[in-house]
Parts: structure tokens; sequence; C-alpha cells
């Protein structure tokens, strides 16, 4: 966060990323497969609600599981299995979501653009944050749990009162949640 709003920067999970022995980006998650699906969600929500641009790389967005082969097709029949469909979704609607709220893309470059609401709960693995695009009502409130817990009842301060709705969960049942 130190330059994010000194310079256009883009968030890649590019070619590099998962080649040359580093692994597909759902392989280098830890824990059993539902944490490790439950965590690309999570991880690709942050992503697409963080500043800057976006870049997922050929398999990332279903959550392939072997790392990128130039040599070899995507591994595309695992689809047929939910937990992948499910992430193929998430990114699907992340990408609708992303375009639909100028909040998540009007002021990737301006500091404006960005709150901090909850950086420091480390115990609980959370971040939160405000994402603002230029009309004072295009608002996006952004909760992440990258725990394995479920917190009921979290409570979060924010700016103004008012009334907030759920427009996404990546641990959605739709997603594989």
């Amino acid at each position: 966060m130190h330059y994010a709003f000194s310079e256009n920067f883009i968030l890649p999970l590019s070619h590099d990323e998962v080649v040359h022995g580093k692994r597909s980006i759902l392989g280098r998650m830890p824990g059993d497969d539902w944490q490790r699906f439950a965590n690309l969600r999570a991880y690709y929500g942050f992503m697409f609600a963080h500043p800057g641009k976006k870049q997922l790389f050929m398999g990332c967005e279903f959550g392939q599981e072997r790392e990128w082969n130039h040599d070899t097709s995507l591994d595309w029949h695992l689809l047929e299995q939910q937990k992948h469909a499910g992430v193929q979704s998430l990114v699907r609607d992340l990408n609708h979501l992303y375009r639909r709220l100028p909040a998540l893309h009007e002021r990737d470059c301006d500091a404006a653009g960005f709150d901090w609401i909850v950086s420091d709960d480390a115990d609980r693995n959370v971040f939160v944050w405000m994402r603002k695009g230029n009309d004072a009502r295009a608002r996006c409130l952004v909760v992440v749990n990258f725990s394995p817990n479920v917190y009921r009842d979290y409570r979060i301060r924010v700016p103004f009162a008012g009334r907030w709705r759920e427009v996404f969960n990546s641990d959605s049942g739709c997603y594989g949640g």
C-alpha cells in the first residue's frame, strides 16, 4: 500500500506465478481441499476488491490443480467437479461485480478511493476496507476473513450510518463454500 496510489499497478497472477516449479495458485494453498478452495475464493475476492487492475492466467479461473504447461491443454475436465465449477462461477461473478460497482474501479490510483477500516485484527486474520467511487454514494465495504473460522456477529465500525447489503460472499454455496 506504500506506492498503491502513486503508480498505476496490476495485481498479477500471471504466467510467471504458475510455472517453473512454483505450482498452481490452488496448489500453493495450505490445508485440506475445503480449506484450499475456501482460501482461493477468499484470495480472489481480496484481489478483485483491492486497488489495482487484475490479471489471472490460464487455469486460475477454475482452480487448476497442476502447474500450467505450454505443451498440454488446460484441465477443462475439472469443471465437472462442483468445487472447480464454483471457482469459475466466482471469477465470473467477481468480473461482473467489478464492472458493476464503480467503487471497485473508478479511483484505483487515488488514495481518496480507499480507507482502511480494520487493518490490525491479526488474531482473527480479518481485514476490512472501504472502496469509494467518484460519486459520494458509490461505496463498497470489503470484509475478508483469511482464517478457517466462521465469525458470527463480527462487528465493524463503519464511517456512517445506513443500510448495508451483502453483494458478494466467496463462501456462498453456489461457489462451493
